[in-house]
């Protein structure tokens, strides 16, 4: 082999180490949006089961999780929790989280869960 060529060995070596680096840290990059999600479905299967006040608690502790994930983490970590602005993105997490948290504990259960 020659040196040019292995020269371009070596740089197609690297480009595919960049390549896999780039995809790897594309999904590690979206872990915090996949534990919000659990909490989202972890919510959905109680609402199934008829379990609405447990169903909502998990749904609002799963925002606020997603606000303090946002408002935590830097930028380029945060994956798909990034919409807006930092300020915008915890302060609506954070709103909607402590609603949905206040509802669920607040409301009489009336005889269920």
């Amino acid at each position: 082999m020659t040196p040019d060529r292995r020269a371009d060995a070596d740089r197609g070596d690297v480009a595919v180490t960049f390549g896999r680096a780039r995809r790897i840290r594309a999904i590690v990059v979206q872990i915090p949006f996949v534990i919000v999600l659990v909490f989202v479905a972890v919510a959905v299967v109680f609402l199934l089961l008829d379990r609405w006040r447990r169903g909502a608690f998990v749904f609002g502790a799963g925002a606020v999780l997603a606000a303090l994930l946002r408002a935590v983490l830097p930028t380029s970590r945060v994956g798909l929790l990034q919409v807006r602005s930092r300020v915008f993105d915890v302060g609506a997490m954070a709103a909607a989280g402590a609603a949905i948290l206040w509802l669920a504990t607040s409301i009489d259960p009336l005889g269920t869960d």
